[in-house]
């Protein structure tokens, strides 16, 4: 028998933008037992960031509680239960990039649903997001221990924001717990596309010789740091070339994940970014100005993050506080970086990646990440290791 569960979710913000935070419980659905209540300041934010916050708590709690188990969530925001009901189009680009980290948190549960509730229907969560509020105004101490006052035997924990994707709540990181599962990010070696800049999508392109040698050298780099427990890679031959390297030099096993594959760039596949953009200019405008365009006959971006994301919680639950190296590619690597930092979709325009760089990222049972290095390309110089 499926076991059900109710969240029930809240957030404010005293200004909107202002000092914010969010609170939320789960309960036993037959029982009515309260299984945990989450709760944290999210520095200065507004109402429907802290909202969104206090819905992907909820769900990364239940999903830890009881993975597989049906779901009703209940709001009192028509905003966040229509929009997370399909029925409301999500324009905000920050509101979306944490709507995409609620589907995601989501699909460790079984079936979910969300409902409408008058203000008066949620007070236990409005009591716990206006405690976080309280923490979160000048001098109001933050979050303390990081406890929220729960009943006995309740497991009462507050979670590090998932809030503003543009970094106002950074103020409600609390230290990590435990040690974290590391994910060392390493974009493959150069091709033929790549020296000339030109698209490279699902086009399965060689390494050039600079190419294997840069694999090699990030192979010696890994196997200097050592702890390697698991390789991964997409399935495409200049992201494999890459990974077989570094799985000789370390010794350690390796795997394929056809999600973490380049994004589908359709018909710019071998174009230039100014041929393609002179070949369909319309297209290139509406790609470079949101990440839901997709290149003609390709894919968009927000179609790859899903997938790609899908594929870290996947790896995040296989390998707990393991450390893997995923082989990959520019998008699937940018994606990961922004899920990390909170950034919105639109922010992979602006990170740059070089070939055979690394990237490592920690990432932490209850809920933070932490990013220690971007586009590390030290064992590309001359001595470097």
């Amino acid at each position: 028998m499926t076991r059900k569960l109710i969240v029930e979710a809240d957030g404010g913000s005293r200004g909107n933008p202002g000092p914010a935070g969010y609170g939320a419980l789960v309960t036993d659905a037959r029982t009515g037992e309260v299984l945990a209540e989450v709760c944290a300041s999210i520095g200065t934010a507004t109402n429907n960031v802290a909202e969104y916050s206090g819905l992907l708590a909820g769900l990364r709690r239940a999903a830890e509680l009881a993975p597989g188990a049906d779901t009703e969530v209940r709001m009192d925001s028509k905003l966040v239960v229509e929009q997370m009901s399909g029925r409301w189009k999500i324009k905000d680009e920050n509101l979306g990039s944490l709507a995409s980290l609620a589907r995601q948190a989501a699909s460790g549960l079984g079936r979910v649903w969300y409902t409408w509730v008058p203000r008066a229907r949620n007070a236990r969560a409005d009591r716990l997001a206006n405690q976080a509020m309280d923490a979160a105004r000048p001098g109001g101490g933050g979050v303390g221990d990081g406890r929220a006052a729960g009943r006995s035997g309740v497991a009462v924990t507050a979670e590090p924001a998932a809030a503003d994707p543009q970094g106002a709540a950074a103020g409600a990181w609390g230290p990590p717990q435990g040690r974290p599962t590391t994910t060392l990010l390493l974009r493959h070696g150069q091709t033929p596309l790549s020296a000339e800049r030109r698209f490279a999508g699902r086009g399965d392109v060689p390494l050039t010789e600079a190419g294997r040698r840069q694999a090699a050298a990030a192979a010696r780099r890994l196997a200097t740091r050592g702890g390697i427990d698991m390789i991964v890679t997409s399935p495409l031959r200049r992201a494999r070339r890459t990974a077989e390297a570094v799985a000789s030099a370390t010794g350690a096993p390796l795997q394929v994940e056809d999600d973490l594959i380049e994004a589908d760039f359709g018909k710019w596949e071998g174009l230039t970014f100014a041929e393609a953009a002179a070949q369909w200019p319309d297209e290139m405008a509406a790609w470079l100005a949101g990440t839901d365009a997709a290149p003609p006959g390709g894919e968009s971006f927000a179609t790859a993050a899903r997938r790609v994301l899908g594929a870290l919680d996947r790896l995040l639950a296989a390998y707990p506080r393991r450390t893997l190296v995923l082989v990959s590619h520019v998008t699937p690597i940018k994606t990961l970086v922004c899920r990390a930092i909170l950034a919105p979709p639109a922010a992979l325009f602006r990170i740059h990646l070089d070939v055979a760089s690394l990237c490592e990222i920690d990432w932490f049972s209850d809920g933070p990440a932490l990013v220690r290095s971007l586009n590390d390309t030290a064992h590309l110089r001359p001595g470097g290791r």
